[in-house]
């Protein structure tokens, strides 16, 4: 079985980080385009950020210059550093995957990733 598990969320106050880190087991993140979305009550499932396997980055314009998506490939693990958090950041956050290689540009939709991870809370106050 495919598994995508998230882990770091929680509470933190206003300005302050955490890494999120998924974890996969079933694919190895260097084959894949891997991204982290984020939803909150009465919102739309959003994409925040994605990694190609060529390590070309994307991010939403809202965290532009506050968050950074990276990967260990010998981890076999994806991560996103959340710097100089806000409020409007509360969300629970998924770890998605897919096999193909989206063109730049194209990678926000949520129905093109296969894979998904349960999700990690946060919190931000």
């Amino acid at each position: 079985q495919v598994q995508l598990v998230e882990s770091g969320g929680g509470s933190v106050q206003t300005g302050g980080s955490l890494r999120l880190s998924c974890a996969p087991s079933g694919l190895s993140v260097s084959d894949f385009s891997m991204a982290w979305f984020r939803q909150s009550p009465g919102k739309e499932r959003e994409a925040v950020a994605a990694i190609r396997r060529d390590d070309l980055t994307a991010y939403t314009d809202s965290v532009k210059g506050r968050f950074t998506i990276s990967q260990d490939n010998a981890r076999d693990t994806v991560y996103l550093q959340m710097n100089s958090l806000k409020a409007e950041d509360t969300a629970m956050y998924y770890c998605a995957a897919d096999r193909r290689s989206f063109r730049s540009g194209g990678w926000t939709n949520r129905d093109d990733y296969t894979y998904w991870g349960q999700g990690t809370q946060v919190t931000v106050s």
